[in-house]
């Protein structure tokens, strides 16, 4: 590199693209000396606005004298777009070719807004390609119809007839487009030629740009100032493969060019960055990224953001990838769903949406409405959830206006774009998105362009279903760039087209590989380089030259640049550019030095070491101070205390219990529910069967089970499987009804609530049937699980507190599970003393809560058969300290 570390670039120091604007500049004052000190009749043509100030004090440095009137120096597109023309808005141009390929029928599903989208640059491509520059659209008009005659005899390909099939038939259209447009004003301005015009560039006009210049050399004089002609010693370099490498002469690079070869994505991020960083502490204070490689680009600027070192973007980002279109898509998303839960949470937890209302109330009114709908399990339907918050007065006005604006994106309909597009914005108003959008500078860019999309196509004719506009909105957001003007930063992001004759402090070539260096000009899919020139289009060729070109003059420029690229990729080997691998090799044949750069990976060994190291997590035993100490425990949060203390903590003390998910099938939970409101129903009108005709009960056993599944019915079809599995169980519980009516007990109460005050603690929880039998009670508890599933949980007397806490509550002697299950009813009853068991349960839980109180832990100790199914096993991270 020219500048080491610690040697600041004092303000005024010659740098490398220096002489090549003096030698510009002596050019111009040695050819205009009659005209000194006023440059006004002359013409410069350049690259970029970026190269205009270095040519000016280039100028002002070699004309030394006081006072310098400049020329005027124009970018060819900025001088050619002032001259007016009217033309048909590109928004428009893709309209009429997609009903023209639609009409037409040729590619049956394929996305046509897509090869619409790739037919317009077609298009423009050969509009460009005409010998003649017509002046006029009549002119034009003639020079097409010559340009598609004379390839009628010519033997093109199916895809080459197709392209200048329907390109001829766009063209008969009465307006000019951009491309003809452009042609058009290039052609006047060419006519109007009375100043001589000198001209800066790096590599091959288009056929265009190069019968304009020709043109305009027909009138006045015209001098072009080629890089490649003026530096050979690089421009030499890559062109002629044919020549032996070690017969090239090769400029010296050693100060100037280095190579980071990394073995993955975040390494190169990392080390570019920390070559920024560098350059910044040195003084440099205009450094370029050249990104090849956007996806390491992204990287890259989050790793400078994170050093606090802001980025100007000169390329920008399409708006596709942009957060302020996110909301669009969450939008369109939903609605196409029927409002399918996830996609109307997803929705509205948009930071854009209802921007109008204060952020409090949103925020709240979403709250409300995500716990409504995954407590009643709706799935989906807006109108399902107008209806359930009917007593929420506060989602109301939100529900209400999603109504609004789905109504006015009505699916079933077809309309315009332009129609499309003013229902979406009037939806966006309704939504209270555009006031969102409007508070940020993408979103005001977005809002503008949509109105503008909408304004350009109210004269379309075509008419489009809802999905075709959708297509047709994505791939417009998908071109649609936006760029941050508001960061003004010695540090950008560019192209390496922008690069034209422009010097940098410093430069970093991101992300050279071959994939990325030359870059894939996009023909299209389905015209390929066969199809281009036998249209004599551009081809790839074509593009990967002017590529080549900009990279020497860049090099050439610029005498500190670092080069980048990933040498392993996935596993795989990865290769650097072709044009960066031949320079590297002449430079190791001719110096013996490969380039590689040196200093990094020790700069970035050093930035690991400083890493803060994470002290070993361990087994956690959370104490907490009695006040938050529960003063109520439920039977499941006695379970939960005895499986794993932590388990309670997280649950009942934290209560960072799972939001109920909604339900989209049926669930054995479910399952189980139904069959307690069953037999709950069942028997509230049959106390007894004995006496019944067992048909009789098994008939209106079945009739109330079919009552109590009736929703799940309507819900999923799946529903009748669990009905008709208990079903099976319906004679075998009859069955063990009758025997158990037989040893003399009778029903006496189901799902009874208790709250039983013991020392300290509340105890509640609800029973689900008590039998009794004269004096004796039992207490019996439903399960839809085996007799042996069952047995093994009241294997260890005191794990399960369920049953005898239950059986204490109502003061009974015995208690026992019924086990329905694959079409057997069993009881199952623990074999120590219930009464002994209970009291024993009543004191543990006494002195638990009481030791929990006086600030004992709450270990994560649960037995993994617990934590299979605890929802809170990320949170005690057994998985780090076991």
């Amino acid at each position: 590199m020219a500048q080491r570390e610690g040697q600041a670039a004092p303000a005024g120091t010659l740098n490398a693209a220096q002489p090549y604007f003096d030698r510009v500049a002596r050019h111009i004052l040695t050819a205009q000396a009659a005209a000194l000190p006023d440059l006004r009749g002359i013409v410069i043509l350049l690259p970029g606005f970026h190269t205009a100030q270095p040519l000016a004090q280039a100028l002002m440095r070699e004309a030394q004298v006081p006072a310098l009137l400049l020329p005027q120096m124009v970018t060819l597109n900025n001088w050619a777009s002032s001259l007016t023309a009217d033309f048909v808005p590109e928004s428009r141009r893709l309209a009429l070719l997609y009903q023209a390929l639609q009409s037409r029928r040729w590619f049956g599903q394929a996305d046509l807004w897509s090869l619409a989208q790739e037919l317009l640059v077609l298009f423009d491509e050969l509009t460009h390609s005409l010998s003649t520059l017509p002046s006029d659209a009549d002119a034009f008009a003639a020079a097409v119809q010559q340009a598609y005659n004379a390839r009628q005899n010519s033997t093109l390909q199916f895809e080459a007839r197709l392209v200048f099939e329907l390109w001829y038939a766009m063209q008969a259209g009465g307006e000019a487009d951009a491309a003809r447009a452009y042609q058009q004003r290039l052609a006047k301005l060419a006519q109007q030629a009375d100043k001589p015009l000198y001209v800066l560039r790096t590599s091959d006009w288009t056929a265009l740009e190069q019968r304009f210049l020709d043109q305009y050399a027909e009138r006045a004089e015209v001098t072009v100032f080629d890089l490649r002609e003026m530096e050979t010693r690089w421009s030499g370099l890559l062109r002629d493969q044919t020549i032996p490498l070690n017969t090239l002469s090769t400029p010296p690079f050693g100060d100037r060019l280095r190579f980071f070869a990394a073995t993955s994505l975040e390494q190169e991020a990392r080390a570019a960055t920390m070559q920024v960083r560098r350059w910044l502490q040195e003084g440099k204070r205009d450094i370029a990224i050249v990104a090849q490689d956007r996806v390491v680009a992204r990287r890259m600027r989050a790793l400078l953001e994170r050093a606090e070192v802001l980025v100007a973007d000169e390329t920008g980002w399409t708006f596709a990838t942009l957060s302020v279109s996110a909301v669009l898509d969450r939008w369109f998303t939903a609605l196409q769903s029927d409002f399918y839960h996830h996609d109307l949470l997803d929705l509205l937890k948009s930071p854009y949406i209802f921007a109008d209302m204060a952020a409090g109330e949103r925020k709240s009114a979403v709250y409300q409405l995500e716990q409504l709908l995954r407590k009643h399990g709706i799935v989906s339907g807006l109108e399902k959830f107008i209806a359930l918050a009917e007593h929420e007065t506060d989602l109301h006005r939100p529900l209400a206006r999603l109504r609004q604006a789905a109504i006015l994106l009505e699916q079933g309909k077809k309309q315009g774009l332009g129609e499309w597009l003013a229902a979406l914005i009037e939806s966006l108003r309704v939504l209270g998105i555009d006031t969102g959008l409007q508070q940020d500078d993408a979103g005001q860019q977005l809002l503008r362009a949509l109105e503008g999309w909408q304004q350009e196509l109210e004269g379309d004719e075509g008419r489009y279903r809802f999905s075709e506009w959708r297509r047709w909105l994505a791939q417009q957001l998908d071109t649609q760039t936006y760029r941050d003007s508001s960061i003004d930063s010695t540090v950008r992001f560019t192209h390496l087209a922008a690069t034209r004759w422009r010097a940098f402090d410093a430069v970093v070539l991101l992300g050279c590989d071959a994939d990325h260096l030359p870059s894939v000009a996009d023909g299209g899919r389905w015209f390929n380089d066969s199809v281009r020139s036998s249209l004599n289009l551009p081809t790839r060729g074509m593009h990967a030259a002017r590529q080549c070109d900009d990279l020497l003059a860049l090099l050439a420029l610029n005498d500190c640049v670092l080069v980048t690229w990933q040498k392993d990729k996935n596993g795989e080997e990865g290769l650097l550019s072709p044009y960066l691998e031949m320079l590297r090799d002449l430079h190791t044949l001719t110096y013996g030095d490969d380039l590689s750069e040196s200093e990094l990976h020790a700069y970035l060994a050093a930035e690991d070491a400083r890493k803060v190291e994470l002290p070993q997590a361990v087994q956690p035993a959370p104490s907490v101070a009695s006040e938050a100490v529960p003063q109520g425990v439920s039977i499941s949060g006695y379970n939960s205390m005895v499986a794993c203390p932590y388990q309670f903590y997280a649950r009942h003390i934290l209560h960072l219990n799972e939001l109920d998910e909604v339900q989209e099938g049926i669930e054995k939970r479910d399952y189980g529910e139904r069959v307690h409101d069953v037999l709950q129903r069942f028997h509230e009108r049959y106390p007894q069967v004995c006496g019944h005709n067992v048909e009789e009960m098994e008939v209106a056993l079945r009739r109330i089970s079919e009552e109590v599944f009736a929703d799940l019915l309507r819900q999923d079809f799946a529903a009748r499987a669990w009905l008709a599995r208990w079903f099976q169980s319906l004679p075998a519980y009859l069955e063990w009804q009758t025997e158990n009516e037989a040893e003399g007990w009778r029903y006496a109460e189901a799902e009874s609530k208790f709250d039983w005050q013991l020392e300290g603690v509340r105890l509640r929880g609800r029973i689900d049937r008590l039998d009794v039998r004269a004096e004796e009670k039992l207490v019996l508890d439903y399960k839809t699980q085996s007799e042996q599933a069952l047995r093994n949980k009241l294997r260890e007397p005191g794990e399960d507190v369920q049953l005898a806490c239950y059986a204490y509550a109502h003061e009974a002697a015995d208690a026992a599970f019924v086990s329905i299950e694959n079409g057997k009813v069993k009881l199952v009853e623990p074999k120590q003393d219930v009464p002994l068991l209970a009291q024993l349960n009543a004191e543990r839980l006494e002195q638990v809560m009481g030791r929990i109180r006086g600030g004992a832990g709450l270990p994560a100790n649960g037995i993994d058969a617990v934590c299979t199914h605890c929802e809170m096993r990320g949170v005690c991270r057994k998985g780090e300290w076991q």
